[in-house]
């Protein structure tokens, strides 16, 4: 199999950036379709990508954009069930058959497909069973088909860890405790370079096709464990308080009311499932371990460059 030009649907996200970065460095042809080009400015500066204006959610555009490439990856999802195509059907479900379906106009064979650890159609969340929905889809479509299964990511520019660490940030009289639901909820983070380098390096493996790959980071930790690393890491180490099932459920329902949904009753019920791993790492990569990458971004230090970044950005300096 010989790729030249790759289309990354969703390249402008978290794991999309860095996913194409890694194409970009291999010498691969990277096409991104956006409808905010700014949201994908960063990646213009790589030589060997184009980011195209396009809406992925109608089936014209996103074929038109398709168009000439010998493989696509699909990347989208979204964390709270929305409306229009930020729901999860619309997110997940409608545009994986789009994909299929653009692949299959323009005669692309090879898809790669991000699914969700624990993506299951009897899930206890509409999240999973949206991801189990769409997985079966793209492995039912008759292409060549890879699936990566992911833990939650983390990484420099993460809504995880970086959210527990605004939080955790907050002065001692608004936040002398951390009220924590779910706090036994287990995971096992995997670093989203590691996602990106599986990604890149099963895009022309032949052996990886038709197959289903879980990522997890080395180490399993539950939730309490995960918010007193980064309290830890940052300088800001709280009383971690956790609730019982109904405490939690009723945090997750008055923070789902709460402008930017920090959390949802969807997402309480995707923690009722463990979100770990029960194979190594594929293709032989070797994981980092979230000890020895998330200091870098999470100490004080760099926390104090980022304010520092930000108000530079707002003065357009």
């Amino acid at each position: 199999m010989e790729i030249s030009t790759v289309c990354v649907i969703g390249g402008s996200g978290f794991v999309g950036r860095h996913v194409c970065h890694k194409l970009a460095a291999r010498g691969y042809r990277v096409r991104v379709p956006t409808r905010d080009r700014e949201s994908a400015k960063q990646l213009t500066l790589l030589p060997t990508l184009d980011v195209v204006a396009a809406n992925v959610h109608d089936p014209r555009e996103l074929a038109g954009v398709m168009r000439d490439a010998e493989a696509a990856i699909s990347l989208v999802g979204v964390l709270h069930d929305g409306r229009g195509n930020e729901s999860f059907q619309q997110a997940h479900v409608g545009l994986a058959g789009k994909v299929v379906e653009a692949c299959r106009t323009n005669g692309i064979r090879r898809l790669l497909h991000m699914s969700a650890l624990a993506a299951d159609v009897k899930g206890p969340s509409a999240y999973l069973r949206s991801k189990g929905e769409a997985e079966s889809m793209v492995i039912g479509s008759g292409l060549d088909v890879t699936v990566f299964r992911p833990s939650v990511i983390f990484g420099r520019d993460d809504s995880f860890l970086n959210l527990f660490a605004k939080l955790l940030g907050l002065p001692w009289p608004l936040m002398p405790i951390f009220p924590l639901g779910s706090p036994d909820a287990r995971f096992q983070p995997v670093y989203v370079e590691d996602v990106a380098v599986a990604f890149v390096h099963s895009l022309e493996d032949i052996d990886t096709f038709g197959k289903c790959y879980d990522l997890c980071g080395p180490k399993v930790y539950t939730l309490r464990e995960l918010v007193e690393f980064v309290g830890a890491a940052t300088g800001h180490p709280r009383p971690v308080i956790g609730l019982n099932d109904t405490l939690s459920y009723w945090q997750a329902l008055a923070m789902e009311l709460l402008p930017g949904k920090l959390m949802t009753r969807d997402n309480y019920y995707s923690m009722t499932v463990d979100s770990v791993c029960r194979c190594d790492f594929p293709l032989g990569i070797k994981p980092a371990a979230l000890e020895a990458v998330a200091p870098a971004w999470l100490g004080p230090a760099a926390l104090s460059r980022t304010r520092y970044q930000r108000f530079r950005n707002y003065a357009r300096r």
